[in-house]
């Protein structure tokens, strides 16, 4: 039987990369998008403060049991806090996109750069990584960076602008850490362009995030 998955998106910039990758690592998958493009912009004016729109993201994980999902993704980093808050009041396991790739860093480096064109998005993404060297006992150094000319750019409409700034500013992080961090899903387009030696310098949350969801799948009977 044909499994299903819901993805809470906080853009619309992210359904078709999610979609697409979804279909191409986990096959047979029936996908239900739901998006709040309002949810950025309150975050940006409110300092962060997730606990704005908790009840109104668990009224979507709601929606998305409702529907028969096996499986929900939050596909934003902004507000992965909230997976662990509503886990206990949604019957259906929710992943979070960027928790494998937190992972999967603190494993593989001692000296890691975590990158975001958002302050909203960069905080919750290297408090995730601390707690994942604090839950190992090892001794990682951060460095992380705020793009934030990129984001302007693109909310401009100027997305040439954004991904020039991103490319810069990402090429010289990774001069001075063993690996650099992607904090959000929408930036692995941009390293996408970059030749292979240079990708493997990065990690970025989609692949890591779908292949959590196809396990995920797999112990759904």
């Amino acid at each position: 039987m044909k499994k299903k998955l819901a993805i809470i998106h906080t853009t619309p910039v992210t359904i078709e990369p999610l979609k697409d990758l979804a279909q191409k690592m986990i096959g047979e998958c029936e996908i239900v998008n739901l998006v709040d493009d309002s949810i950025l912009p309150q975050l940006s004016k409110n300092g962060g403060n997730i606990n704005e729109i908790a009840e109104r993201w668990e009224s979507y994980a709601r929606v998305a049991h409702g529907q028969g999902a096996d499986c929900i993704l939050n596909a934003c980093s902004s507000i992965g806090e909230l997976v662990s808050l509503t886990q206990s009041k949604i019957a259906i396991p929710i992943v979070r996109i960027d928790d494998a790739m937190a992972e999967y860093a603190v494993n593989a480096a001692s000296k890691i750069g975590v990158a975001a064109t958002l302050e909203t998005t960069l905080k919750p993404t290297l408090e995730l990584l601390k707690q994942k060297a604090a839950q190992k006992q090892k001794a990682v150094e951060f460095q992380p960076i705020l793009v934030a000319s990129a984001y302007q750019k693109l909310m401009a409409g100027d997305k040439d602008g954004h991904d020039s700034d991103l490319s810069k500013a990402l090429r010289e992080l990774a001069k001075t850490v063993d690996i650099v961090v992607l904090a959000q899903a929408s930036m692995a387009r941009v390293v996408s362009t970059f030749p292979a030696d240079e990708q493997r310098h990065f990690v970025t949350s989609p692949e890591l995030g779908m292949e959590a969801v196809k396990n995920t799948l797999q112990t759904i009977k």
